[in-house]
């Protein structure tokens, strides 16, 4: 039986049930977040106690090759970047696909833990990066016709990952899925990613902000810098942390209520209990709905 009932809910609601969620198995979702943005956090830490103060340059005291930067070093810096990359696109997919497969059990009344939840994700990266990017896309073209349209379309994309993973989408009919459920229902999730950005600044103001005014009183000092640096990205990985997931949990319940609201996802789950209601695929056109 679904830990919730099945039924189409006011925006009031849908947060309501986010939050509960999010409290009810705090460190379930704590965990799906931390451990893949564990890596980030000791490579952005690794980079902060390697860091090296400038040395200030006097006339004569170096040669030429000495201050510029070797061939050999610049292409390890250059490697070292998308090292950094990759780690971190992985850890942000893990952490946001780990996250909607918990809530999804959850919803539907079934138990799950941190290590089944993100290792659901093995098979799922590719074409979660796919979803991510071509996101992306979308609402970058969005922004550069003067802003407005890309957070419309932000609003209209907000459920393509859900679908991608509950509903194994590829990237394409995933964007077309989203658009399709949220058609009318765009102002609800504009309050649902308002929230959230308003949210993550006080969390960042909370937990980075102090630190960042440490970086800027002890900028002459290298050894209290590197110090207060590396508190600076621990400040950063708590409200990153503490934040993702309550984005992740209320697009998953809005996905759900707009499937209940469009498909009658509830009496399709009560004549299929074990939870794999097939969907109405959508066609590619249906973005230009």
């Amino acid at each position: 039986m679904p830990e919730w009932d099945l039924r189409p809910l006011p925006l009031g609601e849908i947060l309501d049930r986010t939050f509960t969620l999010y409290r009810r198995h705090f460190l379930l979702f704590v965990g799906i977040s931390a451990i893949p943005h564990l890596l980030i956090l000791g490579l952005n830490l690794a980079q902060t106690l390697l860091l090296r103060a400038p040395t200030p340059f006097v006339p004569g005291a170096a040669t030429e090759f000495q201050r510029v930067p070797s061939t050999g070093f610049m292409a390890l810096g250059l490697f070292g970047g998308m090292i950094a990359l990759v780690v971190y696109l992985v850890a942000y997919l893990f952490s946001q696909g780990g996250t909607i497969f918990a809530v999804s059990e959850l919803y539907l009344g079934r138990q799950t833990t941190v290590g089944t939840s993100l290792s659901r994700m093995w098979g799922q990266l590719l074409n979660l990066l796919g979803v991510t990017i071509l996101n992306g896309l979308a609402v970058a073209g969005g922004i550069i016709l003067l802003i407005i349209p890309g957070i419309y379309i932000a609003c209209r994309l907000i459920t393509c990952v859900p679908a991608a993973l509950l509903e194994d989408l590829g990237a394409r009919e995933s964007l077309s899925r989203s658009f399709a459920l949220t058609k009318d229902f765009a102002g609800r999730a504009f309050v649902i990613l308002v929230l959230y950005v308003v949210i993550l600044y006080a969390s960042m103001f909370l937990f980075a902000i102090p630190f960042g005014i440490m970086v800027a009183l002890f900028a002459k000092d290298p050894n209290m810098l590197r110090i207060s640096l590396a508190f600076l990205q621990v400040g950063n990985f708590v409200a990153e942390v503490l934040v993702t997931p309550i984005l992740l949990i209320a697009t998953s319940v809005f996905y759900y209520d707009l499937r209940v609201r469009k498909e009658a996802f509830d009496l399709q789950l009560m004549m299929n209990p074990s939870g794999t209601v097939p969907s109405a695929r959508p066609t590619i056109p249906s973005l230009l709905s």
